[in-house]
């Protein structure tokens, strides 16, 4: 039985896991812009013309979406409409701007809010963009645009997915919305988020 086809948009280095689960025996196809972090497919979120019409079973973004400018979101996701199958579905992570703005309001705009791989992260870093790696020239880490989750439920409705299903998690500072390009059942998308959205 052929492998249902998982395309990792903005999929970063070589290596690195996307973090998402239930998709552990689908073929991984790995876009970037970035060339020097060898993916399959040399492409933008905005322009994935590699990739054929109604390919793909999924789709996987993990912290892509906030490097758009707010004008180019809808373009990104006419691409994700465009390259899935009837049936397929995206997933997306993000910033959650609305518990990143509940520390700012609280003045922590730039103390640490938590350690990450990369060191520690404010929330300056997550409103605008890694500081430390646009720092050593890697300007592909600016942030340009932002979402709660409603706001990403809502833009991904009007780019033409049928249904959605989200949550929000504030002590992570993140967001995680599935959303189906086809109508299905509340059930449906239910049985869906139980085996993709993290708890």
């Amino acid at each position: 039985m052929e492998k249902k086809q998982l395309l990792n948009v903005g999929c970063g280095p070589l290596g690195r896991e996307h973090g998402f689960t239930g998709f552990e025996d689908w073929q991984e196809v790995r876009l970037d812009i970035d060339a020097s972090v060898q993916p399959d497919v040399i492409g933008t979120m905005t322009d994935m013309s590699a990739v054929p019409s109604g390919s793909i079973d999924a789709i996987v973004s993990s912290h892509n979406i906030e490097h758009l400018y707010p004008h180019e979101v809808p373009l990104a996701l006419a691409e994700f409409v465009r390259v899935l199958k009837p049936d397929g579905l995206v997933l997306i992570t993000c910033p959650d701007l609305q518990s990143v703005c509940a520390q700012v309001a609280q003045g922590a705009l730039a103390s640490p809010l938590y350690e990450s791989p990369a060191g520690p992260i404010s929330a300056l870093d997550i409103l605008y963009g890694h500081r430390g790696a646009m720092a050593a020239g890697n300007l592909y880490m600016a942030h340009r645009c932002g979402f709660t989750l409603q706001v990403l439920a809502d833009t991904m409705r009007a780019c033409g997915f049928a249904k959605s299903v989200g949550r929000a998690r504030p002590a992570h500072y993140d967001l995680y919305l599935l959303a189906a390009k086809q109508a299905i059942s509340d059930d449906a998308i239910r049985k869906l988020a139980a085996r993709h959205l993290p708890v």
